[in-house]
């Protein structure tokens, strides 16, 4: 049984690959993960911050 990584993407990505990589992950399309992503952040959600440690601590899958 093959065990599911949380990686960045290199191929689906706009700025570092964060959403791509968790769209992967769960197996949802990246457009919605990152309207989701925006939502938290305008709503006074930690989107931000937390899509930076994510980029930070999240490897590339190469």
């Amino acid at each position: 049984m093959s065990e599911k990584k949380l990686f960045r993407s290199s191929a689906n990505k706009n700025f570092c690959g964060v959403c791509g990589g968790l769209a992967e992950y769960l197996g949802m399309d990246a457009t919605v993960i990152r309207v989701l992503w925006v939502l938290f952040a305008l709503l006074g959600g930690c989107g931000l911050l937390a899509y930076l440690i994510c980029a930070l601590i999240m490897p590339v899958k190469e």
